[in-house]
Order: C-alpha cells, then structure tokens, then sequence
C-alpha cells in the first residue's frame, strides 16, 4: 500500500498524492526515508532537499523548515516554504547566491551579527534551490500532478 502525501505552507497545498513509493525528508535530526508501514512519527524538518518517488517518477522540492506528521501511511508536510523544482527560478537564486556570498566575503564588516545570520540563511536557501532546480535538469524529472 503506497503512502498519501500531503505537503502544505500557511499559502497553499503544494502536493497531495496517494501513490508515493518513498519519501525521502531533511528533519533537523538527519535525513531520513519514509517507507508505508513506516512507524508514526513526529519531527521537525531542516532546510534541505525532500524527494518523493511515484511510479518510477522523482518529485524533488526545497523544504524550508517546519514539521512532518507520519500515521498509518499518511505523511503530512507542514512547511514553513516549500517549492517544487519547476517552481524554482534558476536566475534569481543564482543572484541570490551571490548577493548573499558577497556578504559573507566582507566578513560581515560593519554588520550586526543578525545581518551576518540573514546573509548564512540566505546563502543556504538560495544553494539548496540551485541544487533542487539542478536535479531536474540533469534527469529530465516530470513536473509534479498539482
């Protein structure tokens, strides 16, 4: 039996399908693979990269934060932000990348230390985009059933 998935931010329902294989989540203890049968879990989610598989198809997203609920096959998502990769502007996260790398490269001269902290998030957001958007262009990945 395949698991149901749901993935929601405050905004939107970002994915739900009942045919997903595998799911393979950033939770702030590590990453981990939800399999059906897979013990109830509650944790909180990093950023990084989640990766659904259905059907032989790769459903790859930038999770930013927030938490996942897993109970008797259903895995709900609460994301702080959530993008699939076809949501992903190559462009403007390779300029945030720089922007915010430029930032850090002054060693933060003149900053607070929360600026400092902005700029280290804002890189880590931007480099787990690039790579999400880069995944799908390297296997051809399907757009996600919305």
């Amino acid at each position: 039996m395949p698991l149901t998935l749901s993935v929601v931010t405050q905004e939107r329902e970002v994915l739900r399908r009942d045919d997903i294989q595998r799911l393979i989540v950033p939770t702030s203890e590590g990453q981990i693979t939800v399999l059906p049968s897979h013990a109830a879990l509650m944790a909180g989610l990093a950023i990084g990269e989640m990766v659904a598989v259905a059907a032989g198809e790769e459903l790859a997203f930038a999770i930013h934060g927030g938490f996942i609920q897993v109970a008797a096959d259903e895995v709900t998502v609460l994301a702080d932000a959530a993008e699939h990769l076809d949501e992903i502007d190559e462009e403007r996260a390779e300029e945030a990348r720089q922007r915010a790398a430029e930032r850090l490269a002054d060693g933060g001269a003149g900053t607070e230390s929360f600026d400092l902290l902005r700029a280290q998030l804002s890189l880590q957001r931007a480099l787990l985009r690039l790579r999400v958007r880069r995944r799908g262009s390297r296997s051809g990945v399907p757009a996600a059933s919305r």
